[in-house]
């Protein structure tokens, strides 16, 4: 499998300007590319404040529940930050469900994706799953199988997503719980996000614990 470009998400310099010189990829030359990299750079370093933008949108998402899912969202992060959990399993938590919006039947791979280029390998293992282990606590009352995370016993962080669940995503829907608010996670999510992507330093295997 070839391994993925670790690429630098800051720009310093000019902002750049123009346009490709190409309507067709094939013919582009080597400047083209180099302006596009510098503005795909640019962008990219805006990432976390387009984040915090899309937890801000789920406050008006899906109803039925005692609180949005944004305030599910925060509810979360503020369990694992009150475990004394790492940035960035605070940060998982926080966007856990970030695809809610636009990845309803598959908004965990969503958040997951989201996530990969800048965390531990089990942090994107445990949010890539944690559809499938939450489906414990509903799924029998559906018709489903609530036990369907038991095809992942044996894997090295199956309890580890087990535990995600328990502690900070299936009890987080308390109107009475004390939510940090939104604004209090900017730094966690700029930290996190703020890195080189990619970086084997950072995404290879870390504490493999919540807290």
């Amino acid at each position: 499998m070839t391994e993925p470009v670790i690429t630098r998400h800051a720009y310093e310099g000019d902002v750049p300007t123009g346009i490709v010189s190409f309507t067709a990829m094939a013919d582009g030359t080597a400047a083209d590319y180099e302006l596009l990299e510098r503005y795909e750079t640019r962008y990219a370093a805006g990432l976390a404040d387009r984040l915090i933008d899309s937890l801000d949108a789920l406050s008006g998402s899906m109803g039925g529940y005692q609180i949005s899912r944004l305030e599910h969202s925060l509810q979360s992060a503020t369990r694992a930050r009150l475990d004394g959990a790492s940035t960035d399993w605070v940060v998982a938590a926080l966007l856990h469900d970030i695809g809610d919006e636009l990845a309803p039947y598959n908004h965990s791979e969503f958040a997951a994706s989201i996530l990969q280029p800048y965390v531990a390998e089990e942090i994107h293992w445990v949010v890539l799953h944690h559809g499938v282990f939450q489906s414990y606590y509903y799924a029998h009352h559906l018709g489903g199988d609530r036990n369907v995370r038991d095809r992942y016993r044996g894997h090295r962080w199956a309890e580890l997503c087990e535990e995600f669940c328990a502690r900070w995503d299936q009890n987080s829907f308390d109107p009475d719980f004390p939510i940090h608010p939104l604004d209090s996670f900017v730094d966690d999510v700029r930290e996190v996000f703020g890195r080189v992507a990619w970086d084997p330093k950072v995404v290879t295997v870390g504490s493999e614990r919540l807290s």
